[in-house]
């Protein structure tokens, strides 16, 4: 696992104290019963604080599993 992977890692366990740190890089909006619109928001919240970003409100609807907000993330110019 990457620098990025375990920083979102982490932003993830955080979100979701309950989920599996073996299943992290597979959640998703469909695996993840605890993923409802608080936890969304905080997760949106971790990530825009560890990364220093401003996500896209319009990216958010796509950003819905482990691996798609990896994937934005990556190609942000300037991730801290």
């Amino acid at each position: 696992m990457n620098d990025l992977e375990a920083r979102l890692a982490r932003c993830f366990a955080a979100a979701f104290p309950g989920i599996d740190p073996s299943v992290i890089t597979s959640a998703s909006l469909e695996t993840e019963e605890a993923w409802d619109s608080v936890a969304a928001v905080t997760l949106v919240t971790l990530i825009e604080e560890e990364f220093g970003v401003q996500m896209d409100l319009e990216a958010l609807e796509h950003l819905s599993s482990f691996s798609s907000i990896l994937n934005y993330l990556s190609g942000l110019p300037s991730i801290r």
